[in-house]
């Protein structure tokens, strides 16, 4: 009975971790996303998602350059540092999930 208990802790940790890990997924998706398409950053939901995401995205600035192009509206931008950030965080997840289920087994 016991071990039923400690695999429900376990679980629930897991879906926490991995719901935050959602949670910081979807901002870095709306933010390639907006920055692919060129979306107007003076944009109120465009500049909060940019100021939130920022957060997460700033140890991985600078790793690879930025592309930009010129359209006859918008400007469309790839950072490639978002795509990065999106599989750290991701491993990072796994790992501390990983490592939850591990510390309850002992």
């Amino acid at each position: 009975m016991e071990n039923v208990k400690n695999m429900e802790d376990v679980r629930y940790w897991q879906r926490i971790v991995y719901y935050i890990l959602g949670v910081i997924e979807v901002l870095l998706a709306f933010r390639l996303v907006f920055k692919l398409l060129g979306a107007n950053p003076s944009s109120a939901f465009v500049s909060f998602i940019y100021t939130l995401s920022n957060i997460f995205l700033a140890p991985f600035t600078g790793i690879f350059r930025t592309a930009t192009t010129r359209g006859v509206e918008t400007q469309a931008v790839l950072e490639p540092a978002i795509v990065v950030a999106i599989i750290v965080y991701a491993v990072i997840a796994w790992g501390i999930a990983k490592l939850i289920e591990i510390s309850r087994k002992t």
